[in-house]
């Protein structure tokens, strides 16, 4: 997402290990792309090379689902499960009802963070607006007072006796 930065757009491409292109947007503010991933290395990319005049503020975050980690908590589990099957049936619903909970709560953050990139963004362009509108204020200020001080001259100039009078 574009925090600041002249137009709030950017481009950005996004590449696979073996190099092809998953992701490519042309001048967007915003954007989430979830992508099937392999093992190896992928590129990103946030190009303004369109923009040259203005920086731009990115926020960006990246989440990794599933990084290998239900395997390994599903076995650390089962070596606490001994006796009966309705004590296994017991601490498989606890799981998996901590993993749910856990998947909710990795969520909430998520949309948390992003909900703060958007009023982050939002808190720059009210800034700018800001200081744009009290730019164009004194500039109408400078302005009302020159017509007042030539609206004031030009009256005081009418009244004014013109004619030299000789004594």
């Amino acid at each position: 997402q574009v925090l600041d930065g002249a137009g709030l757009d950017v481009d950005f491409q996004l590449l696979s290990p073996n190099g092809e292109t998953l992701v490519f947007d042309e001048r967007k503010s915003d954007g989430v792309h979830t992508v099937e991933t392999e093992d190896g290395d992928y590129m990103f990319c946030f190009d303004n090379t369109f923009s040259t005049i203005s920086e731009k503020v990115i926020f960006f975050e990246l989440i990794l689902d599933n990084m290998g980690e239900e395997g390994q908590d599903q076995e650390d589990w089962k070596k606490y499960v001994t006796g009966t099957d309705l004590l296994d049936m017991k601490l498989e619903d606890i799981l998996e009802s901590i993993n749910s909970v856990k998947a909710r709560l990795s969520k909430s953050v998520q949309i948390q963070t992003l909900l703060r990139a958007f009023e982050a963004r939002d808190r720059n362009i009210q800034e700018s607006n800001f200081d744009r509108v009290n730019f164009w204020s004194m500039v109408n200020l400078g302005v009302m007072v020159v017509v007042s001080a030539v609206q004031v001259y030009m009256l005081k100039s009418l009244f004014e006796d013109k004619r030299k009078s000789r004594t």
